[in-house]
This record gives C-alpha cells, sequence and structure tokens, in this order.
C-alpha cells in the first residue's frame, strides 16, 4: 500500500525551536531515508520551496489568471513529503512517528488511492 508523508512547516514556530534543534530535525532526515531504502519503503521524497515562492491559477471567464504568492494564507503549510510503499496502515503510522518532524508538527498520513507516472 502507497501512502503519502506530508511535512507541515511553521517558520515562526521552527524559527524558535534554535539553531541547534532546527538542525538536528533537518539532519534526521538523511538516516530516516536511509531506513526507509534499506527496508524497501521508500517510494520518492520532496521538498518543497516556501510558499511565497509559489503561484496560484485560477480561471475567469475561460481564461487563466496568475496570482503570486500560495491559494490560502495560512501559519502551517507544506513543506514537503514522501511516498512510501508499506504493508499496512498501521506500519505508515509506525514510519510517520519516526519522521523528524514528528516531535514538532505532526506528520499527516493519507493512503494514496491512485498513482501514474514513473515516480510511483
Amino acid at each position: 500500500m502507497k501512502f503519502l508523508l506530508m511535512i507541515q512547516m511553521n517558520d515562526e514556530a521552527f524559527e524558535a525551536l534554535g539553531e541547534e534543534r532546527r538542525n538536528e530535525i533537518m539532519n534526521a532526515h538523511e538516516g530516516f531515508q536511509k531506513m526507509l531504502e534499506e527496508r524497501g519503503e521508500m517510494v520518492v521524497t520532496h521538498a518543497l520551496a516556501s510558499p511565497s515562492t509559489s503561484a496560484t491559477v485560477r480561471l475567469k471567464d475561460g481564461v487563466p489568471v496568475v496570482t503570486d504568492g500560495p491559494f490560502a494564507e495560512a501559519k502551517e503549510y507544506l513543506a514537503g513529503y514522501y511516498v512510501i510503499d508499506c504493508e499496512s496502515r498501521e506500519r505508515a503510522l509506525e514510519i510517520a512517528g519516526q519522521m523528524p518532524e514528528a516531535g514538532f508538527l505532526g506528520v499527516e498520513v493519507r493512503p494514496i488511492m491512485f498513482s501514474s507516472g514513473t515516480e510511483m
């Protein structure tokens, strides 16, 4: 079964952790990724750029209108994700509990219902 593990971020809360703790969280991903690869559960992971670099596209009278920035204002945003392939929801929750962000803002776990392309 494939699952999406979504890493949430809150810049103010992350800054408040202090540099040492922030570095621990960021550096812990190397070991976490290695563990998933060794168990054959890693599919793909991506870190996302800041929402300030995003754009939102909406159709207005059939014409695309582009607005700089995210769709909605929020303190928390999707910072990155892992796609994993494991035997059960329980295992996906166990894996999410081992992620560096689990002790910070939490990790959302959602089953993948459909996928296409080479990464999945």
